[in-house]
């Protein structure tokens, strides 16, 4: 009996310690937004004019404002994720924090006269800085005297805008007329296997790191270009030679180059800094634009962001 009693206490020393080396894995943070397709049926888009063409985004700020259905549906899911243990982030919050930016951003102007250009969503996702968008769908339907909702949630990556989780249902009829207990039934089945794929997705993440884009431009006034020699070694051979150094595993694709531009695909940058702090395109790419800056290139260059996946590095002016 004594050696039993001592062999339990061995085993339950062994697991504690197993907990402490192996903590659980990091959770995405996670946003939560009625999708395009709800703000376009609910009549919640705005226009603006992206380089001349005229693009219809969500009018999150407004849906937030009027509806109050979205604020009590946002605030269910969000509580059936805390008990799950995914860290959320608040859309209305982030989007007063746009607000102030944007009215930053409106008095900002370069030296000949351009103004930034950014769509309101992008905006928004490089605020938030969550790692997945939760997109979510409902329509309500009605059988007599019962009613049943339909959804569809989808996990987009922030960061590619792909896809990398879905649920989809309609629950069973019922005499309630409140909107996020209908929802509440109509997901609660479903909401555990869209979190695994959440989860999986992330740890990849962890492992491999987060993808993203970069763009090499150079500007028509730059009397050099992407095949010029410094030191005996062309200039895009040195880019690649620098991506290989600080992606993870040195993945990266070249899609496209020529003497002009350059395109990187499924660029795998590090989820975070040496302080914890979350990377995103332009921090992974400031490294890059100020290399070019150094000897024995010297290379004045802009660098240009489009959310918190894409990065276009523009040579020889500001």
């Amino acid at each position: 009996m004594k050696n039993c009693f001592i062999l339990f206490l061995l085993a339950i020393l062994m697991v504690s310690n197993s907990n402490l080396a192996f903590p659980q894995a990091k959770k995405p943070s996670i946003m939560i937004l009625p999708s395009d397709v709800w703000c376009n049926i609910n009549g919640y888009m705005i226009e603006f004019d992206n380089q001349g063409t005229r693009e219809k985004v969500p009018d999150y700020k407004m849906a937030f404002q009027e509806n109050s259905d979205l604020i009590l549906v946002i605030s269910k899911i969000n509580g059936m994720m805390a008990d799950r243990g995914f860290p959320l982030k608040n859309a209305e919050s982030e989007l007063k924090s746009l607000a102030t930016e944007s009215a930053e951003e409106s008095m900002l102007m370069s030296k000949n006269g351009g103004t930034i250009n950014e769509s309101p969503v992008d905006k928004l996702k490089k605020i938030a800085k969550a790692d997945i968008i939760m997109q979510l769908t409902w329509t309500i339907n009605n059988q007599g005297p019962k009613k049943s909702i339909t959804f569809n949630l989808q996990g987009i990556d922030s960061y590619t805008d792909k896809q990398i989780a879905t649920a989809a249902g309609t629950g069973a009829p019922s005499f309630s007329a409140v909107v996020p207990l209908l929802l509440e039934e109509a997901v609660l089945s479903h909401l555990d296997n869209f979190n695994s794929s959440l989860q999986t997705h992330f740890d990849d993440l962890f492992t491999n790191g987060r993808e993203i884009t970069l763009r090499i431009k150079k500007f028509n006034t730059w009397d050099k270009d992407l095949e010029t020699d410094f030191d005996g070694k062309e200039l895009n051979v040195y880019i690649e030679e620098w991506l290989s150094q600080h992606t993870i595993n040195g993945r990266f694709s070249t899609t496209d180059a020529t003497e002009n531009m350059m395109l990187f695909e499924q660029v795998r940058i590090p989820l975070f800094d040496g302080n914890g702090r979350a990377i995103d395109a332009r921090g992974f790419c400031r490294d890059l634009q100020n290399y070019l800056k150094n000897p024995p290139f010297g290379i004045i260059n802009k660098l240009v962001i489009k959310g918190l996946g894409q990065a276009t590095l523009v040579l020889g002016d500001k």
